[in-house]
């Protein structure tokens, strides 16, 4: 596995975020619809990457996406 794939990961689901029909309300909405198709990568390609590296990849990809989208992480709260 290369960092090049998991690149790939990221740009997947951007496409598929912005391939969604209507719009995000809020940076919340749209940060769920991050996390939703997030999911769906995860369950369905999980058994392409070693041990828990997608898992990792995508949690850190959704936790930059809330600092990049503003939201208050939840140790924030």
């Amino acid at each position: 596995m290369t960092i090049r794939s998991l690149a790939e990961v990221g740009v997947r689901l951007e496409k598929a975020v912005e391939a969604l029909p209507g719009e995000a309300a809020t940076p919340a909405d749209l940060y769920d619809r991050y996390e939703m198709l997030a999911t769906a990568i995860l369950d369905s390609e999980f058994e392409n990457y070693p041990d828990d590296m997608l898992k990792e990849y995508l949690t850190a990809y959704l936790y930059l996406k809330r600092l990049e989208l503003g939201i208050q992480l939840d140790c924030e709260e």
